[in-house]
């Protein structure tokens, strides 16, 4: 499913995000950087370990925070990686939107025209997945509504469920 937003395409996929062409995939990450389980494990397998050893340069971020490091044995040339926050921790929806608009911004700020997200914190954080789609999508229709130079942003969702739940947000949105 795509929609066009202002220049730029909003595309809608179910699949493995480790697996998508774009100029960077975006890590589901924790505030350490430690690429364990769910995506970030899947990344660290087909990635190889450089994309651990830049993580592990940097250090950590905060959570809604996001940084940036080479894609290593990916098809995607850099990982972004946003730390969503866990269910129950306060403030979890401003959480999820700063990670989804820090890595809108880290993009542009390293002249990527395309960038793969996964559904953020849905996974072992426990984010409702319908919460999650209505605040990544509206995060990133505004952003895209202003200038930018960001051509294409694919949601890579992992599973039916997660799927139907964009589809029916942006189908809402748009």
């Amino acid at each position: 499913m795509k929609k066009i937003i202002n220049k730029s395409i909003i595309e809608l996929i179910e699949g493995d995000i480790t697996e998508m062409d774009t100029d960077a995939i975006v890590n589901a990450a924790n505030a350490a950087l430690q690429l364990g389980g769910g995506v970030a494990g899947a990344i660290r397998r087909k990635g190889g370990p450089k994309i651990q050893e830049e993580c592990n340069k940097i250090g950590g971020t905060f959570v809604g925070g996001a940084v940036i490091t080479t894609g290593g044995n990916l098809k995607a040339r850099y990982v972004i990686h946003a730390v969503g926050p866990r269910m129950g921790e306060g403030n979890e929806d401003e959480k999820l939107r700063n990670a989804t608009l820090n890595s809108l911004k880290l993009a542009e700020e390293n002249q990527l025209k395309s960038l793969s997200f996964p559904a953020i914190s849905t996974g072992i954080f426990g984010f409702p997945i319908d919460r999650c789609a209505q605040i990544m999508l509206s995060t990133t229709i505004e952003y895209l509504s202003g200038k930018t130079s960001i051509e294409r942003v694919v949601f890579c969702l992992f599973g039916k469920e997660s799927f139907d739940a964009f589809r029916r947000e942006l189908e809402k949105q748009t």
